[in-house]
């Protein structure tokens, strides 16, 4: 811990400059720092902060006014039917206030920050310095109201002391710069106080900064819609296997692929002020493990047989040879994980891939349980945990191994715009397959529950409790609804197909809605 030294002068001065800290410089870049912690809309400290999706951070108190947002049914969680429009030039576009929460990284940072600074000034109560205000062009609207006129004040505690100081009297536009005149006696501008001050932030800082996934400083900060912080890859990696936050436990409505998300522009510039070195060490650190982690070869086994479907089942019998060596690798490597494809039966070509044997788009899948019998055989219970395409592909001891990419839902401002912009407009008569188009996302998916209601009551074979048992109850989420229908439902897999390819929840919907309403059109009453 640095002691605060309101003596140093000469040499000393100069030999702490120089041991300062890389990055901005306390000293001569207070006002930059100092606006690390300050609401640009209100320009006091943050008080209450919170990051909205397009990754600006303000005070809680400065949201903009609440509206309804219209033409959204999707999805129907708390706070996303109002919403607001954001207030930052860079951004602009609309929010839902379901995606916004108190900031838990942040809070805590401008709290160690604002503890500090009222810790440390009853100890320089002797080191004045002039402030004054150089207003923004943008700030002088009327230069004869007073509260357009640049503000002079005589703090204390150095630049960094007075400046914070003068941002919490409210006196200070986010936009404005500032002069600083030293008047002490001896000349003297205080630069040790201001190194002295941003090593103690620096030092009582650090721990909130910790992720709570992989507990280092965290890179490319990304913050939940519940508010929590945790490096870019940490989310991705943790939304591969769950959609709840690490820390509490709540839903998450983000994409498990977040690599185009916006970062957290406010944790990501004080990471990089006050620890840079930390900072660089661990992008080096991350790309050098990127590079590692390319694997230009074709790795991952595939299953030629069938359709199965994210966070659904797929139960299968093992028996090939080829298969089984396949099985047990992946059950030895500890992943135990595998790509399940389609044949591609028809022999119908695919947009960018070479013709073959099987379909480009499939799903991984997670061995649950593994049942080996006496004679070699096998029974597993798999569930599917996300869809790919596959790039490339090869031959190893007689099974198809491929290089494959990851595919996941677009985002869901993106969802909640495609249905905004579908449902504004009106729909056409007499056409029920063209009227899908134009149907609210809750519309599509009561479709396909009352279609079920209705097989329930014709008793449907498909419907079985038997079927039942093994697929578990029509989900109430209308992103896996589909997946769960295609499971039971038997209607030709080329149709089935479309789902995996297909990114997002409305278009999936609409999908299963179209084979609803053409079973309806062929008097499908007597359920096969």
């Amino acid at each position: 811990m640095v002691d605060f030294n309101v003596s140093m002068t000469g040499n000393e001065q100069i030999q702490e400059a120089k041991a300062s800290p890389p990055g901005l410089h306390p000293h001569n870049d207070a006002r930059q720092i100092v606006r690390l912690v300050q609401c640009s809309q209100c320009s006091y400290p943050l008080r209450q902060p919170m990051t909205l999706p397009c990754g600006n951070s303000l005070c809680r108190a400065c949201l903009p006014s609440l509206h309804r947002r219209e033409h959204i049914t999707y999805p129907m969680t708390a706070g996303r039917q109002e919403g607001f429009t954001c207030p930052f030039p860079d951004c602009g576009l609309e929010h839902s206030v379901g995606d916004c929460s108190p900031d838990v990284v942040l809070s805590k940072i401008v709290d160690v920050v604002s503890n500090e600074i009222v810790r440390y000034r009853p100890l320089t109560t002797d080191t004045p310095t002039l402030l004054d205000e150089r207003l923004h062009w943008r700030n002088v609207i009327d230069s004869s109201s007073d509260l357009e006129k640049p503000r002079s004040r005589v703090l204390h505690g150095g630049r960094l002391v007075a400046t914070y100081t003068f941002a919490e009297m409210g006196e200070l536009s986010f936009q404005s710069e500032v002069s600083y005149t030293s008047i002490a006696t001896n000349g003297d501008s205080y630069a040790y106080l201001d190194i002295a001050v941003l090593e103690h932030l620096r030092e009582a800082a650090r721990n909130e900064t910790d992720c709570q996934v992989c507990y280092g400083l965290i890179l490319d900060p990304l913050t939940t819609t519940c508010g929590h912080t945790f490096c870019r890859k940490c989310v991705a990696r943790v939304l591969d296997h769950s959609n709840l936050c690490p820390i509490c436990r709540r839903s998450l409505p983000m994409p498990p692929s977040v690599i185009a998300g916006p970062t957290n522009k406010r944790i990501s510039r004080i990471e990089e002020t006050f620890w840079p070195d930390e900072v660089a060490k661990r992008t080096e650190i991350a790309v050098q493990e990127e590079v590692i982690g390319l694997d230009d070869g074709i790795t991952m086994p595939l299953f030629i047989c069938t359709l199965s479907y994210p966070s659904m089942p797929t139960f299968l019998h093992i028996f090939e040879p080829r298969y089984r060596l396949m099985i047990r690798r992946a059950v030895e490597s500890g992943d135990r994980k595998f790509g399940m494809i389609m044949y591609n039966r028809s022999g119908r070509p695919q947009a960018g891939f070479p013709s073959t044997q099987f379909m480009q788009y499939g799903t991984l899948l997670h061995i649950e349980s593994l049942q080996i019998l006496v004679d070699g055989r096998s029974l597993i219970e798999t569930t599917g945990v996300s869809r790919f395409k596959v790039l490339d592909y090869g031959m190893m001891d007689g099974y198809v191994v491929g290089r494959i990419q990851r595919i996941d839902d677009i985002s869901l401002t993106e969802e909640e715009n495609l249905e905004a912009q579908e449902t504004s407009v009106s729909a056409p008569a007499g056409n029920p397959i063209a009227q899908l188009e134009h149907m609210s996302t809750q519309e599509l998916f009561q479709i396909g529950l009352n279609f079920i209601a209705r097989g329930r009551a014709a008793s449907a074979p498909w419907l079985h409790e038997r079927v039942l048992g093994s697929h578990g109850q029509p989900p109430d989420d209308p992103a896996l609804f589909p997946y769960w229908l295609a499971s039971v439902l038997p209607i030709p897999d080329d149709e089935k197909y479309k789902l995996i390819p297909t990114t997002s929840v409305r278009g999936r919907l609409k999908i299963t809605a179209r084979w609803i309403r053409r079973l309806e059109a062929a008097r499908w009453y007597v359920f096969p």
